[in-house]
């Protein structure tokens, strides 16, 4: 491939010669257009083509189209109020919209935008979920902490029944797009009810059934679950124990496939995955996500609950 003055044929529209068909030749706007049905981050890798491009790729025109088109209304609802996300072009809007999680909806929701794709995220604050025997301050109480986006978090203090659940409408999402929620929390050192016992999680329309999926919770028990661990002598006690807990939670198999393990999230708490959905074009439906461990009834205490954040999934 021929290279004349740092410029290669292949970015050229004509026979080489640099003539009219020379993609530099194009006007700006022109290159803007081309550069707004890309994606941002193909944008951002255009600009360093040339002089032109870097500048088509600065270009309002080309980051309105990567933020959402109802982002004004999302802005109007910020807990702050809009005059709080003052920012310059629309490029500098679209990252820090990136960067930012900003609250919405009286502080409920925050809402940000995620970076590769300029898709929708939220989370649902712990305040905004539905957890059963939260206003009891004997099982759960609400504290505030610093490691939290949210002015307050749920912390369990001690429950046999384990049941929360969020909703949101698939009309705030991005359509065309396949998302995941994730239940966000962090354990106390003093935790015991999740260390042997799973729990059910799901994600479907509001009021229909869905389908659950193995989740765990203690990031220790996921690691026996996964690799199988199991100490090498027993005595008979313990082997019964043993053998009881498998019933329980039976290892991987082709019909376990889709339990969910905790990760650890950058921002230091830890996230496991509920389920996933594709929302289509123009659907307007109420989405559910719920977290449950009703079945067993073992007491359980050391959970912090942040929220549960909804954002895209690559398929």
């Amino acid at each position: 491939m021929a290279v004349e003055n740092g410029r290669s044929s292949a970015v050229s529209g004509g026979g080489g010669d640099g003539d009219g068909g020379d993609i530099y030749h194009l006007p700006e706007g022109c290159i803007a257009n081309v550069l707004s049905l890309t994606s941002p981050r193909d944008a951002s890798r255009l600009s360093v083509v040339g002089t032109v491009f870097r500048s088509a790729a600065e270009s309002d025109a080309v980051w309105d189209r990567f933020l959402p088109p109802d982002y004004r209304d999302i802005i109007s609802r910020s807990s702050d109020g809009p005059e709080s996300i003052n920012v310059g072009s629309k490029k500098e809007l679209y990252l820090y919209l990136c960067d930012h999680p900003f609250f919405i909806d009286g502080g409920t929701k925050s809402f940000s935008l995620e970076k590769r794709s300029g898709k929708k995220c939220y989370m649902l604050a712990a305040r905004s979920l539905a957890i059963i025997w939260a206003d009891t301050p004997r099982y759960w109480r609400w504290i505030p902490l610093p490691e939290s986006r949210f002015s307050e978090v749920a912390e369990l203090l001690e429950v046999c029944w384990f049941d929360i659940s969020g909703k949101i409408n698939t009309s705030m999402l991005s359509p065309d797009t396949n998302y995941a929620a994730y239940f966000v929390f962090t354990m106390k050192s003093r935790t015991y009810g999740f260390d042997r016992q799973s729990a059910e999680g799901a994600v479907g329309i509001s009021g229909h059934e869905r389908k659950p999926q193995t989740v765990f919770l203690d990031p220790e028990a996921a690691r026996r679950h996964m690799y199988q661990i199991v100490p090498r002598r027993l005595g008979l006690l313990n082997q019964m124990a043993d053998i009881l807990r498998r019933g329980v939670n039976p290892p991987p198999s082709e019909n376990n496939i889709q339990a969910r393990y905790p990760q650890q999230r950058s921002d230091g708490w830890i996230e496991v995955e509920l389920g996933e959905f594709f929302v289509k074009r123009g659907q307007d439906i109420e989405l559910e996500m719920s977290l449950t461990e009703v079945k067993v009834g073992n007491w359980k205490s050391g959970l912090v609950v942040e929220g549960i954040e909804i954002r895209p999934k690559e398929r």
